[in-house]
């Protein structure tokens, strides 16, 4: 055993350097925060709120727009024709603050169209402002928020804002999925200044949960038309922004923003499971696009329930070495302990890491194997986006504005 030490420390060294290196690893920079808040003009800020069966989140989102600090400011609800009561408390609030609150009923879904970005097309339609603002429901803001947004657009000269924002997990399952997911998601998209540089459109990601638009930039690259069939519609937007030769600027805020995604396991696993595949195989190139998700289950299983399961294992398979078992393992439980001390979660969870990489594991395989079916609140969908490709000069391909749609906008 202690002759074979040094040979079962260097076995274990990738799993040694992860923790040791995950200040490199992530870079939780730049921050909204350190964005000048703007003394005037003000643009009138439009922020456009995508609602399906939010009736437990639209009212406590409503109020933390209601405070900003931001002097010109309109809040759009797009009802998407929900069917748990977030329709009668949306009009509520609209009634409640008519000057800034109003509410459009959603239209039927049109072929072809996912419900979210439907939702926002109609609000963008709707909207007055120089600023468009998409969040999601589930979002909370603070007070400073977007006068934050609009300091740093005016002074970066971007086209498109996103954040990374707190994630807020309070479950037992939350809290052993959930940073498993975002952590993947994290060491993808680790350095914001790197994305904020970058002209690769493979190399930017966007946030539905909080995107802000400049109007020329919004519709310079057709909006949330162009990717109305596209399930990861941020990510693709985003994609669509760079392509285009234009600027996004993406940033951490935890302290102005916070979002609790999913309250239970029912919904992480319905969740992650329309996003994993498609958001990881659009996010490099098209020959790795069909063994991706694949390859992020096996390195998983792999580095992350391979050795507790080997040193749990030890008293059965005699052949395992319990150096490297109990070294890998306890380096792994180093970095999940960081890891979750970072998302503001009790380090005790971290114990259970290797249950939240297996599930995480599962959700990439469940994901890569449900075929282009999605079913997300109530609707069915053929998702049908995986066969557009930007066009090799411009990145960009034409909106093909729908008859729904054609002289429909209008402001105000």
């Amino acid at each position: 055993m202690i002759g074979s030490l040094p040979r079962d420390l260097i076995l274990a060294l990738p799993w040694i350097a992860a923790p040791l290196l995950l200040p490199l690893l992530i870079r939780r920079r730049p921050w909204l925060h350190d964005a000048p808040i703007p003394d005037g003009p003000f643009p009138l800020v439009s922020v456009i709120v995508p609602a399906r069966n939010e009736a437990d989140n639209i009212a406590g989102l409503i109020a933390t727009l209601l405070s900003s600090r931001y002097p010109s400011l309109e809040v759009v609800i797009v009802d998407d024709r929900s069917t748990d009561g977030t329709t009668e408390i949306a009009h509520q609030l609209a009634a409640n603050h008519p000057d800034r609150v109003r509410v459009l009923d959603g239209r039927p879904l049109p072929p072809g169209w996912l419900g979210k970005c439907w939702a926002c097309w109609q609000g963008y339609q709707a909207a007055s402002g120089d600023i468009l603002v998409f969040t999601d429901a589930d979002t909370r803001h603070h007070p400073r928020l977007l006068s934050h947004t609009v300091g740093a657009l005016q002074t970066t000269g971007a086209d498109l804002l996103t954040l990374f924002p707190r994630q807020l997990m309070f479950t037992v399952w939350e809290r052993i999925i959930q940073p498993h997911v975002f952590t993947a998601i994290t060491l993808r998209y680790r350095d914001g200044n790197r994305i904020n540089r970058t002209r690769n459109p493979r190399d930017v990601i966007a946030n539905g949960q909080f995107i802000a638009f400049t109007r020329a930039g919004y519709e310079a690259i057709g909006g949330h038309e162009a990717v109305r069939a596209e399930v990861v519609e941020d990510l693709r937007l985003a994609q669509r922004t760079v392509a285009a030769g234009r600027r996004m600027f993406i940033a951490w805020g935890d302290d102005l923003i916070a979002t609790r995604m999913y309250r239970s396991f029912r919904q992480i696993v319905e969740g992650w499971s329309k996003n994993l595949a498609r958001g990881s195989r659009q996010s490099v190139d098209p020959w790795l696009r069909p063994l991706l998700p694949w390859m992020i289950a096996l390195f998983l299983i792999g580095y992350w329930v391979a050795p507790p399961l080997a040193l749990a294992s030890r008293a059965f398979l005699p052949a395992v070495s319990l150096g490297w078992a109990a070294s890998a393992t306890a380096a792994s439980l180093a970095f999940w302990i960081c890891m979750y001390r970072t998302f503001s979660i009790p380090v005790t969870y971290a114990l259970l890491y290797p249950a939240g990489a297996a599930v995480t594991a599962v959700l990439f395989i469940r994901s890569a194997i449900r075929g282009p079916r999605i079913h997300w609140k109530g609707r069915t969908y053929e998702d049908g986006a995986s066969a557009e490709e930007p066009d090799a000069a411009t990145g960009l391909k034409g909106s093909g504005r729908s008859d729904a749609d054609a002289g429909n906008r209008s402001k105000g």
